[in-house]
């Protein structure tokens, strides 16, 4: 049996200590779920192992010999693989080119495809898995090229596999595929430690949970031994959300109306109403249909049935972003760098790409204008610039989304779409966030609030959508209820 242990690892950043004083221990032949909210270290550990980063201080150790790694090459040559959630195939490459990159076999200086496809039919048919290995990866479904990706990392026969949130983008039949490849893993006397967000599926593949908070090592049990409300309750401890402001008053208006909406494999049947002024939150555990219906809903994708009227007028299911921008709606993208804003583009540029109708002259940009109303989202929103013309990857996490925000507040949106706003910002600018979408309730404008830290839409919202693969299954006020019971909520998917 082969182990991986930790003994007080330690790990600081300037401000702040992201592993404090871990010891942890995973043993091989079965799946190790390494779970946290989101900053709670787990990913810094996880780079540790994977040679990404190295640990002030502290030791772990494979087998008993301890190890440090200068480079993910280093840890690779070392026995440890990692595959991360971000896929990293070449989509024109055929699947064996993909599986041998940088180290195709050759006779003499000539690379031998005749081995090439034969070495990676034999790993995928070590896999169970009926892939042909002269596929082009761009032809093959999301759930195929995962398991790609860890045939290639079992290429290297890695005496440990650490699996970043594989099933994040994968439907519920597609996940069970990857399932049944992970289950088979377990009899090769590996190393797993599978990290998911998706709470639910953990008592489908994982045998133990270990729990990370705030840096420190929480607990490790048997997954038959736990159920739900345990494993919130180690995740959070007694965590009690505050409260919105209680003077933020709903008006009798419906604003959005939204009727049997349904997208084919991404959600159906879904019904509801926003109110003027009001903040609507969305919970669901990843892959329930969140961002894929906000993204319908303001006509970056289309939907194949139901109905969305805004202000009592309806619009159709070719109905794209620029109409939707003009009824009133605006949306913060879940991926702000590559969909919220143009980073090599200034502050002041970015602040103003969803209003240009608003400061043109007969197509002729209106310099001043521009600069004002850019000037007074800065101030408004108090966003931390060197200077207006600044870069906007010159700037942090947090006021980069203001600058998404602010730019669609440019407009006079009446409804503001948000999904996963706080990603990847500290605890102060999230504070910051929140309060903006609750000055702009006080002004009437309307929010829908997407986000995977729930305790964030018990503190934000008026009520709560609860979303269960691709349904809307119920509806909770955030008033009556605690962290654990909403996380628990919607892992079941019911009420």
């Amino acid at each position: 049996m082969r182990k991986l242990t930790t003994e007080g690892i330690v790990k600081i950043y300037p401000g702040t200590k992201a592993l404090d004083d871990v010891s942890v221990s995973f043993d091989s032949g079965k799946v190790h779920a390494l779970i946290g909210k989101n900053g709670s270290g787990k990913s810094t550990l996880i780079k540790i192992f994977a040679g990404a980063i190295q640990p002030t201080s502290g030791k772990f150790f494979l087998n008993d010999n301890q190890k440090i790694f200068s480079s993910p090459i280093e840890a690779r040559e070392n026995g440890i693989a990692t595959v991360f959630q971000e896929l990293s195939l070449v989509p024109y490459l055929t699947v064996a080119e993909n599986i041998f990159l940088g180290r195709l076999p050759k006779k003499g200086k000539i690379i031998d495809w005749k081995k090439t496809f034969s070495m990676a039919k034999e790993l995928l048919s070590s896999m169970e898995v009926d892939i042909d290995p002269h596929d082009q990866v761009y032809k093959l479904s999301m759930w195929q090229c995962q398991v790609i990706e860890i045939t290639k990392a079992m290429s290297f026969n890695p005496q440990v596999l650490l699996l970043d949130e594989p099933t994040s983008a994968l439907a519920t039949h597609e996940t069970e595929q990857l399932f049944k490849v992970i289950r088979k893993l377990k009899k090769k006397d590996v190393i797993i430690i599978y990290i998911s967000h998706r709470l639910q599926e953990l008592w489908e593949i994982a045998d133990t949970v270990t729990v990370l908070r705030d840096g420190k090592y929480v607990g490790n049990e048997k997954l038959s031994n736990l159920e739900h409300k345990d494993i919130i309750k180690m995740m959070f401890g007694d965590v009690k959300p505050n409260k919105r402001p209680s003077d933020l008053k709903i008006m009798d208006e419906i604003i959005l109306k939204v009727i049997n909406l349904n997208r084919k494999n991404k959600f159906k049947n879904v019904n509801f109403e926003l109110k003027k002024g009001e903040i609507l939150g969305i919970a669901g555990m990843l892959g329930s249909g969140r961002t894929e219906l906000l993204r319908s809903i303001f006509g970056a994708d289309p939907f194949d049935s139901g109905s969305i009227t805004v202000e009592g007028k309806e619009v159709n299911k070719s109905t794209e972003p620029i109409e939707m921008k003009k009824l009133g709606l605006g949306l913060t993208p879940e991926e702000r760098k590559t969909q919220g804003v143009i980073l090599i583009q200034s502050i002041k540029d970015n602040l103003c790409y969803s209003c240009l109708d608003r400061i043109s002259n007969n197509h002729i940009i209106d310099d001043k204008k521009r600069l004002k109303i850019a000037r007074k989202q800065i101030k408004d929103l108090d966003i931390k610039i060197p200077n207006i013309d600044a870069p906007v990857s010159s700037l942090s996490g947090g006021n980069q989304q203001k600058i998404v925000i602010g730019n669609w507040l440019n407009n006079l949106p009446k409804i503001m779409i948000y999904d996963e706003p706080t990603r990847g910002i500290d605890v102060n600018a999230k504070g910051q966030i929140f309060q903006i979408m609750w000055d702009q309730s006080r002004k009437g404008i309307s929010s829908i609030f997407v986000s995977s830290e729930l305790e964030e839409l018990l503190e934000v919202c008026h009520r709560i959508l609860i979303m269960h693969l691709g349904e809307v299954v119920g509806e909770v006020n955030p008033d009556e209820l605690q962290i654990d019971d909403l996380y628990a909520i919607c892992m079941r998917g019911t009420v």
